[in-house]
Protein backbone atom coordinates (compact mmCIF):
# COMPACT_ATOMS: atom_id res chain seq x y z
CA UNK A 1 0.00 0.00 0.00
CA UNK A 2 0.99 3.66 -0.26
CA UNK A 3 1.76 5.66 2.86
CA UNK A 4 3.03 9.15 3.70
CA UNK A 5 6.11 8.55 5.84
CA UNK A 6 8.70 10.59 7.70
CA UNK A 7 11.99 8.70 7.88
CA UNK A 8 15.60 9.79 8.15
CA UNK A 9 14.54 13.45 8.08
CA UNK A 10 12.73 12.93 4.79
CA UNK A 11 9.02 13.13 4.03
CA UNK A 12 7.97 10.84 1.19
CA UNK A 13 5.29 8.62 -0.29
CA UNK A 14 6.45 5.02 0.09
CA UNK A 15 5.20 1.58 -0.84
CA UNK A 16 4.93 -0.45 2.36
CA UNK A 17 3.29 -3.68 3.43
CA UNK A 18 -0.40 -3.55 4.26
CA UNK A 19 -0.82 -3.96 8.04
CA UNK A 20 -1.68 -7.40 9.39
CA UNK A 21 -4.33 -7.34 12.13
CA UNK A 22 -2.39 -9.50 14.60
CA UNK A 23 -5.12 -9.09 17.20
CA UNK A 24 -6.22 -5.63 16.06
CA UNK A 25 -8.71 -4.24 13.56
CA UNK A 26 -7.51 -3.31 10.08
CA UNK A 27 -9.23 -0.22 8.68
CA UNK A 28 -9.30 0.94 5.07
CA UNK A 29 -8.82 4.70 5.24
CA UNK A 30 -11.29 6.69 3.15
CA UNK A 31 -10.16 10.17 4.21
CA UNK A 32 -7.47 11.61 6.50
CA UNK A 33 -6.73 15.13 7.69
CA UNK A 34 -3.38 16.88 7.99
CA UNK A 35 -2.85 18.32 11.47
CA UNK A 36 -0.32 20.86 12.72
CA UNK A 37 1.19 18.00 14.73
CA UNK A 38 1.95 16.25 11.41
CA UNK A 39 3.78 19.38 10.27
CA UNK A 40 5.73 19.52 13.53
CA UNK A 41 6.66 15.82 13.28
CA UNK A 42 8.16 16.59 9.87
CA UNK A 43 10.26 19.23 11.65
CA UNK A 44 11.44 16.74 14.28
CA UNK A 45 8.77 16.89 16.99
CA UNK A 46 8.46 13.73 19.11
CA UNK A 47 11.28 11.98 17.22
CA UNK A 48 8.73 9.91 15.30
CA UNK A 49 9.72 7.72 12.35
CA UNK A 50 7.10 6.06 10.16
CA UNK A 51 3.68 6.75 8.66
CA UNK A 52 2.28 10.00 10.00
CA UNK A 53 -1.32 11.11 10.53
CA UNK A 54 -3.92 10.53 13.24
CA UNK A 55 -7.14 12.11 11.93
CA UNK A 56 -9.16 9.70 9.80
CA UNK A 57 -12.42 8.10 8.85
CA UNK A 58 -12.47 4.67 7.28
CA UNK A 59 -14.17 1.32 6.85
CA UNK A 60 -13.34 -1.79 8.86
CA UNK A 61 -11.53 -4.28 6.64
CA UNK A 62 -11.11 -7.03 9.23
CA UNK A 63 -11.49 -7.61 12.97
CA UNK A 64 -9.59 -9.81 15.41
CA UNK A 65 -10.79 -11.13 18.73
CA UNK A 66 -7.44 -11.03 20.50
CA UNK A 67 -6.29 -8.03 22.52
CA UNK A 68 -9.83 -6.75 22.90
CA UNK A 69 -8.75 -5.60 26.35
CA UNK A 70 -6.26 -3.03 25.00
CA UNK A 71 -8.67 -0.42 26.32
CA UNK A 72 -11.19 -1.77 28.78
CA UNK A 73 -14.67 -0.25 28.42
CA UNK A 74 -15.25 2.85 30.52
CA UNK A 75 -18.05 2.00 32.98
CA UNK A 76 -19.39 5.55 32.67
CA UNK A 77 -19.80 5.33 28.89
CA UNK A 78 -21.95 3.08 26.71
CA UNK A 79 -19.98 0.46 24.80
CA UNK A 80 -19.03 1.74 21.36
CA UNK A 81 -17.76 -1.58 20.00
CA UNK A 82 -21.10 -3.41 20.03
CA UNK A 83 -22.14 -4.26 16.48
CA UNK A 84 -18.80 -3.44 14.85
CA UNK A 85 -18.20 -5.60 11.80
CA UNK A 86 -16.28 -5.51 8.53
CA UNK A 87 -17.74 -2.81 6.32
CA UNK A 88 -18.64 -0.57 9.27
CA UNK A 89 -17.63 3.10 8.86
CA UNK A 90 -15.54 4.19 11.84
CA UNK A 91 -13.24 6.75 13.40
CA UNK A 92 -10.69 5.79 16.02
CA UNK A 93 -9.27 7.07 19.29
CA UNK A 94 -5.54 7.44 18.75
CA UNK A 95 -4.09 6.18 22.07
CA UNK A 96 -3.65 2.41 22.28
CA UNK A 97 -2.89 1.30 25.83
CA UNK A 98 -1.32 -1.80 27.31
CA UNK A 99 -4.67 -3.06 28.61
CA UNK A 100 -3.42 -4.08 32.05
CA UNK A 101 -2.36 -0.92 33.92
CA UNK A 102 -4.81 0.88 36.22
CA UNK A 103 -5.46 3.60 33.65
CA UNK A 104 -6.33 1.12 30.90
CA UNK A 105 -8.46 -1.00 33.21
CA UNK A 106 -10.42 2.14 34.16
CA UNK A 107 -11.16 2.72 30.48
CA UNK A 108 -8.76 5.60 29.84
CA UNK A 109 -5.45 4.71 28.11
CA UNK A 110 -4.60 8.29 27.21
CA UNK A 111 -1.76 8.34 29.76
CA UNK A 112 -0.89 4.67 29.84
CA UNK A 113 2.91 4.59 30.26
CA UNK A 114 3.16 1.87 27.59
CA UNK A 115 0.74 3.42 25.11
CA UNK A 116 1.36 3.89 21.43
CA UNK A 117 -0.21 6.82 19.61
CA UNK A 118 -1.42 6.65 16.02
CA UNK A 119 1.09 8.40 13.78
CA UNK A 120 2.85 10.06 16.73
CA UNK A 121 4.41 7.50 19.10
CA UNK A 122 5.40 3.96 18.14
CA UNK A 123 2.52 3.26 15.76
CA UNK A 124 2.14 3.87 12.03
CA UNK A 125 -0.54 6.41 11.28
CA UNK A 126 -3.49 7.33 9.10
CA UNK A 127 -1.99 8.94 5.98
CA UNK A 128 -2.06 5.57 4.26
CA UNK A 129 -4.42 3.24 2.46
CA UNK A 130 -4.83 1.08 5.59
CA UNK A 131 -4.12 1.35 9.32
CA UNK A 132 -4.64 -0.84 12.36
CA UNK A 133 -5.95 -0.10 15.85
CA UNK A 134 -7.36 -2.14 18.73
CA UNK A 135 -11.04 -2.85 18.12
CA UNK A 136 -12.00 -1.04 21.32
CA UNK A 137 -10.50 2.18 19.91
CA UNK A 138 -13.04 2.26 17.07
CA UNK A 139 -16.32 4.15 17.15
CA UNK A 140 -19.09 3.80 14.54
CA UNK A 141 -19.91 6.94 12.59
CA UNK A 142 -23.61 7.89 12.50
CA UNK A 143 -24.96 7.82 8.97
CA UNK A 144 -25.89 11.52 9.16
CA UNK A 145 -22.21 12.52 9.28
CA UNK A 146 -20.43 12.66 5.90
CA UNK A 147 -16.80 11.55 5.67
CA UNK A 148 -15.68 15.15 5.20
CA UNK A 149 -17.10 15.98 8.64
CA UNK A 150 -16.27 12.69 10.39
CA UNK A 151 -12.57 13.22 9.67
CA UNK A 152 -12.71 16.10 12.18
CA UNK A 153 -13.65 13.76 15.05
CA UNK A 154 -10.14 13.66 16.52
CA UNK A 155 -9.38 17.42 16.61
CA UNK A 156 -12.94 18.14 17.74
CA UNK A 157 -12.51 15.61 20.55
CA UNK A 158 -9.30 17.43 21.52
CA UNK A 159 -11.31 20.65 21.75
CA UNK A 160 -13.95 18.91 23.87
CA UNK A 161 -11.15 17.66 26.11
CA UNK A 162 -10.73 21.16 27.53
CA UNK A 163 -13.99 20.68 29.39
CA UNK A 164 -12.48 17.64 31.13
CA UNK A 165 -9.56 19.71 32.41
CA UNK A 166 -11.10 23.09 33.29
CA UNK A 167 -14.33 24.31 34.81
CA UNK A 168 -16.28 26.46 32.36
CA UNK A 169 -19.72 27.95 32.98
CA UNK A 170 -21.88 30.60 31.36
CA UNK A 171 -20.27 33.12 33.74
CA UNK A 172 -16.73 32.39 32.52
CA UNK A 173 -15.12 35.12 30.42
CA UNK A 174 -12.69 33.26 28.22
CA UNK A 175 -10.44 33.72 25.21
CA UNK A 176 -8.92 31.35 22.67
CA UNK A 177 -5.57 32.38 21.18
CA UNK A 178 -5.06 31.08 17.66
CA UNK A 179 -7.39 31.21 14.65
CA UNK A 180 -6.17 27.98 13.07
CA UNK A 181 -8.11 24.75 12.83
CA UNK A 182 -7.79 23.82 16.50
CA UNK A 183 -8.44 27.33 17.77
CA UNK A 184 -11.63 27.60 15.73
CA UNK A 185 -12.85 24.25 17.02
CA UNK A 186 -11.97 25.13 20.63
CA UNK A 187 -13.84 28.43 20.41
CA UNK A 188 -16.96 26.77 19.03
CA UNK A 189 -16.93 23.96 21.60
CA UNK A 190 -16.46 26.36 24.52
CA UNK A 191 -19.31 28.52 23.24
CA UNK A 192 -21.69 25.56 23.70
CA UNK A 193 -21.36 26.10 27.47
CA UNK A 194 -22.95 29.54 27.20
CA UNK A 195 -19.70 31.25 28.17
CA UNK A 196 -18.58 34.48 26.54
CA UNK A 197 -15.85 33.45 24.07
CA UNK A 198 -13.38 35.75 22.32
CA UNK A 199 -11.16 34.39 19.56
CA UNK A 200 -7.81 36.16 19.16
CA UNK A 201 -6.03 35.72 15.84
CA UNK A 202 -4.03 37.18 12.98
CA UNK A 203 -5.98 36.22 9.87
CA UNK A 204 -9.20 38.01 8.91
CA UNK A 205 -10.48 35.17 6.73
CA UNK A 206 -10.16 32.75 9.64
CA UNK A 207 -11.61 35.15 12.21
CA UNK A 208 -14.62 35.60 9.94
CA UNK A 209 -15.45 31.90 10.33
CA UNK A 210 -15.83 32.42 14.07
CA UNK A 211 -17.70 35.69 13.57
CA UNK A 212 -20.27 33.85 11.44
CA UNK A 213 -20.89 31.68 14.52
CA UNK A 214 -21.63 34.86 16.54
CA UNK A 215 -18.33 34.68 18.42
CA UNK A 216 -16.42 37.82 19.31
CA UNK A 217 -13.17 38.09 17.37
CA UNK A 218 -10.21 40.42 17.83
CA UNK A 219 -6.74 40.65 16.35
CA UNK A 220 -3.56 40.11 18.33
CA UNK A 221 -2.96 43.87 18.17
CA UNK A 222 -6.41 44.60 19.57
CA UNK A 223 -5.75 42.13 22.38
CA UNK A 224 -3.18 44.56 23.78
CA UNK A 225 -6.09 46.64 25.10
CA UNK A 226 -7.66 43.62 26.81
CA UNK A 227 -4.89 42.92 29.34
CA UNK A 228 -5.74 41.08 32.57
CA UNK A 229 -9.38 40.65 31.51
CA UNK A 230 -10.09 36.96 30.93
CA UNK A 231 -10.85 34.25 33.52
CA UNK A 232 -9.58 31.44 31.29
CA UNK A 233 -7.41 31.47 28.18
CA UNK A 234 -6.83 28.58 25.79
CA UNK A 235 -3.48 28.81 24.00
CA UNK A 236 -3.93 27.11 20.61
CA UNK A 237 -1.77 29.28 18.37
CA UNK A 238 0.90 26.66 17.65
CA UNK A 239 3.52 29.30 18.46
CA UNK A 240 5.58 30.09 21.54
CA UNK A 241 4.48 33.74 21.27
CA UNK A 242 0.95 32.67 22.18
CA UNK A 243 2.11 31.76 25.69
CA UNK A 244 3.19 35.33 26.45
CA UNK A 245 0.01 36.80 25.02
CA UNK A 246 -2.03 34.44 27.17
CA UNK A 247 -0.31 35.68 30.31
CA UNK A 248 -0.93 39.28 29.23
CA UNK A 249 -4.70 38.88 28.84
CA UNK A 250 -5.31 36.60 31.84
CA UNK A 251 -6.56 38.13 35.07
CA UNK A 252 -4.72 37.29 38.30
CA UNK A 253 -5.63 33.77 39.46
CA UNK A 254 -6.86 32.96 36.00
CA UNK A 255 -6.49 29.61 34.25
CA UNK A 256 -4.22 29.01 31.24
CA UNK A 257 -5.04 25.91 29.17
CA UNK A 258 -2.20 24.83 26.87
CA UNK A 259 -3.19 23.04 23.65
CA UNK A 260 -0.22 23.76 21.37
CA UNK A 261 2.42 21.13 20.64
CA UNK A 262 5.37 22.07 18.46
CA UNK A 263 9.03 21.32 17.88
CA UNK A 264 11.43 23.49 19.85
CA UNK A 265 11.59 25.07 23.32
CA UNK A 266 9.13 27.57 24.80
CA UNK A 267 10.39 30.45 26.92
CA UNK A 268 8.41 30.85 30.12
CA UNK A 269 8.35 33.72 32.59
CA UNK A 270 7.79 31.65 35.71
CA UNK A 271 7.81 34.72 37.94
CA UNK A 272 4.77 36.06 36.13
CA UNK A 273 2.89 32.83 36.78
CA UNK A 274 3.83 32.92 40.48
CA UNK A 275 3.07 36.59 41.07
CA UNK A 276 -0.31 36.46 39.32
CA UNK A 277 -1.02 32.99 40.75
CA UNK A 278 -1.90 31.60 37.34
CA UNK A 279 -3.04 27.97 37.09
CA UNK A 280 -1.49 26.24 34.06
CA UNK A 281 -3.36 23.22 32.70
CA UNK A 282 -2.28 20.92 29.90
CA UNK A 283 -4.96 19.50 27.59
CA UNK A 284 -4.29 16.92 24.89
CA UNK A 285 -6.77 14.26 23.72
CA UNK A 286 -10.49 14.16 24.40
CA UNK A 287 -13.22 11.56 24.10
CA UNK A 288 -14.67 10.88 20.65
CA UNK A 289 -18.31 10.24 21.63
CA UNK A 290 -19.09 13.90 22.51
CA UNK A 291 -17.36 15.04 19.32
CA UNK A 292 -19.42 12.68 17.17
CA UNK A 293 -22.61 13.94 18.78
CA UNK A 294 -21.64 17.56 18.02
CA UNK A 295 -21.01 16.55 14.40
CA UNK A 296 -24.26 14.59 14.17
CA UNK A 297 -26.28 17.56 15.43
CA UNK A 298 -24.40 20.06 13.19
CA UNK A 299 -23.58 22.10 16.28
CA UNK A 300 -20.03 22.79 15.07
CA UNK A 301 -19.11 24.26 11.69
CA UNK A 302 -16.33 22.11 10.24
CA UNK A 303 -17.22 22.60 6.58
CA UNK A 304 -15.72 26.11 6.62
CA UNK A 305 -12.44 24.69 7.92
CA UNK A 306 -11.75 22.60 4.80
CA UNK A 307 -9.32 24.32 2.44
CA UNK A 308 -8.34 21.64 -0.07
CA UNK A 309 -8.26 17.92 -0.80
CA UNK A 310 -5.32 16.03 -2.32
CA UNK A 311 -4.80 12.45 -3.41
CA UNK A 312 -2.63 10.49 -0.98
CA UNK A 313 -0.10 10.08 -3.80
CA UNK A 314 0.38 13.88 -3.64
CA UNK A 315 0.86 13.80 0.14
CA UNK A 316 4.19 15.62 0.18
CA UNK A 317 2.72 18.53 -1.78
CA UNK A 318 -0.34 18.45 0.47
CA UNK A 319 1.89 18.84 3.52
CA UNK A 320 3.61 21.81 1.89
CA UNK A 321 0.24 23.36 1.17
CA UNK A 322 -0.99 22.75 4.72
CA UNK A 323 2.02 24.66 6.06
CA UNK A 324 1.17 27.81 4.08
CA UNK A 325 -0.33 30.84 5.80
CA UNK A 326 -4.12 31.21 5.69
CA UNK A 327 -4.64 27.52 4.85
CA UNK A 328 -6.89 25.52 7.16
CA UNK A 329 -7.64 21.78 6.88
CA UNK A 330 -6.05 19.87 4.02
CA UNK A 331 -7.51 16.41 3.43
CA UNK A 332 -5.91 13.33 1.87
CA UNK A 333 -7.91 10.73 -0.02
CA UNK A 334 -6.24 7.36 -0.71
Amino acid sequence: MKALRYENRELKIADVAKPIGDGEAVVRVTLSGICNTDLEIARGYAGFQGTIGHEFVGVIESLSEARASARAPNPSEPSMTVGLAPGQRVVGEINAGCGVCDLCRSGDPRHCPQRTVLGIVGRDGAHAEFLKLPMVNLLPVPREIPDEHAVFAEPLAAACGILERAVVSEDTNLAVIGDGKLGLLCAQVLATTGAAVTLIGKHQNKLQIAARRSLETITVEQANSRTRQFDLVVEASGSSSGFQLALDVLRPRGVLVLKSTFHGPTEMNAARIVVDEISVVGSRCGRFAPALELLRSNTIDVESLISEEFALADGVRAMERAAESNVLKVLLRP
